[in-house]
Order: structure tokens, then C-alpha cells, then sequence
């Protein structure tokens, strides 16, 4: 089996593919003081409460957004799995062009929901990813990755709010029944959640004038369902697009060329 990382500011993501199923998810939270044995202990038992035997993983690819991170997840793989994971960064072939000032700044998870997303999708797409940031990245009509937009994300907003002002609580991350809060719960998560909605809508307006407005919208991350469920604005909302493509960019890195022919 196929064990893919994606390697969040807040989360980290497993998924478990058996050929082309995707067998399971799961979510542990992003922690630096972890050690690799902490990561190896938690991904074994999270394995085993979805009835996937760690020795089935084999095959490992991952992306990762927090640098020091990427070490240990690295470490704990080929010590708990006895894998050494492939992480998407430079060198590794991905099969687009990255038309980005400098194409080593882009995040690897955007590259990977660019991956998936034009494969699954076709192009000019639009890929809206809600995670710590809300990320826009547009993609042309032949496949090449154009750039976009980062946005500060939904709970990095909130906790925002919550630490920068005196009267302001935690509140919960859910819609609410109208766009004028009477109360401050209220009032606060029609400014979190529908300003975010707001926010996204004027934003594929934008890029759309400069893809084509033809160009299809896909949601991918963890928020991705709340926001969808208050707009139109997405043709689809594909949750696991990141895993889907680290395992994309695995296959494709895997294959051998054939005799006489060089990559």
C-alpha cells in the first residue's frame, strides 16, 4: 500500500491508497517538539484503528510546508515503516511547467493539488485549498501551474480575533443563519465565515478574467465543505485532492523508462 504525508502548518494528513482506492484518511495535529518516534508510534496506532497493518505500507510520498518537520516525518518512515518516502521538492518530476518568479517557492502541497486537480479535471482550473492559508492557484488550459493567491485561513483568522482583542472569545467555525449577527458569536462568524465566502467569490472573479472564464473551481482542504455549502462558486469540492496527487506524483516518479531511452 501507498502511505501519502501531507505535511501541514496545522495538520498533518495520512492517506492509505490499495491501488487506485483510497483505502483512508486520517488527521493528526502538526507538532515541531515531536520526535520521530513520537510520529512513528501515532501513525501505527492511527493505521491500525482503520484495519490497515502497518507492515501493508511500502511505498511512501509526501509534501510538507514546515521545513523542520519534513526531517522527522522522514526519520520516523524509515525507521517505523522501513520506507524512505518520496518528497515532492526540486528534482522530482511532477509533469507541469511552474511559471512562479521562482518555482522553489511554491509550496509542494499547491503543486500537488495542481497535479490532481488538472488530471482530474482538465484546464484552465482554479484550485481553491482552505488550510492554515486559503490558497487561489490557477492553472492554465495545458496544464501548466500560473501562480495565485495565499489568504490567511479561517482558524488562523479567528485565532486572530481571539488573541489581538480584549472582548472577543473562540468561537465555533459554523454558518450562521444570517449575515447580521445579533450577537457577538454571531456577528463574529458571519464575518469569519461568510466574509470568507465573500472573499473567495471576488477572488475567482479575478483570476478568472486572467485563466478564462471557462475555468473550472475546485475546493480541496479541510474547511472546504463548510465554505462550499454557502456558495455556488465551486463546480467541485474534492477534499483529498493533495493525497490524490502525492500519489500521482509517486506513480510518476516510479515508472521505469524503457530500455534505450533516457528521463
Amino acid at each position: 500500500m501507498l502511505l501519502t504525508i501531507d505535511i501541514g502548518n496545522t495538520n498533518i494528513t495520512l492517506g492509505a491508497f490499495n491501488g487506485d482506492k483510497l483505502h483512508a484518511t486520517w488527521r493528526m495535529a502538526t507538532d515541531p517538539r515531536k520526535m520521530p518516534d513520537e510520529y512513528g508510534a501515532i501513525m501505527h496506532s492511527l493505521l491500525t484503528l482503520k484495519q490497515v497493518s502497518p507492515t501493508q505500507i511500502n511505498e511512501i510520498a509526501m509534501c510538507s510546508v514546515v521545513p523542520p518537520l519534513t526531517s522527522v516525518l522522514e526519520r520516523a518512515c524509515l525507521e517505523y515503516f522501513q520506507t524512505k518516502p518520496l518528497v515532492i521538492g526540486p528534482g522530482v518530476k511532477t509533469g507541469i511547467r511552474v511559471h512562479y518568479d521562482n518555482p522553489r517557492d511554491v509550496g509542494s502541497d499547491r503543486i500537488a493539488d495542481a497535479v490532481a486537480g488538472y488530471r482530474l479535471y482538465g484546464g484552465p482550473l482554479i484550485i481553491v485549498d482552505f488550510g492554515t492559508a486559503t490558497t487561489f492557484n490557477a492553472v492554465s488550459r495545458e496544464g501548466d501551474y500560473l501562480g495565485g493567491a495565499i489568504a490567511p485561513g479561517l482558524r488562523l483568522a479567528a485565532e486572530s480575533l481571539f488573541t489581538n482583542t480584549s472582548q472577543l472569545r473562540r468561537v465555533d467555525l459554523v454558518a450562521p443563519k444570517s449575515a447580521i449577527g445579533r450577537s457577538t458569536i454571531a456577528s463574529m462568524q458571519s464575518g469569519l465565515v461568510l466574509g470568507h465566502v465573500a472573499m473567495v467569490e471576488g477572488m475567482v472573479v479575478r483570476i478568472k478574467e486572467e485563466v478564462g472564464q471557462d475555468a473550472k473551481v475546485v475546493a480541496t482542504g479541510g474547511l472546504a465543505r463548510l465554505i462550499a455549502e454557502q456558495t455556488k462558486v465551486f463546480d467541485t469540492v474534492n477534499p483529498d485532492l493533495t493525497l490524490i496527487g502525492l500519489k500521482m506524483v509517486y506513480e510518476l516518479n516510479r515508472e521505469v523508462p524503457p530500455r534505450g531511452t533516457s528521463d
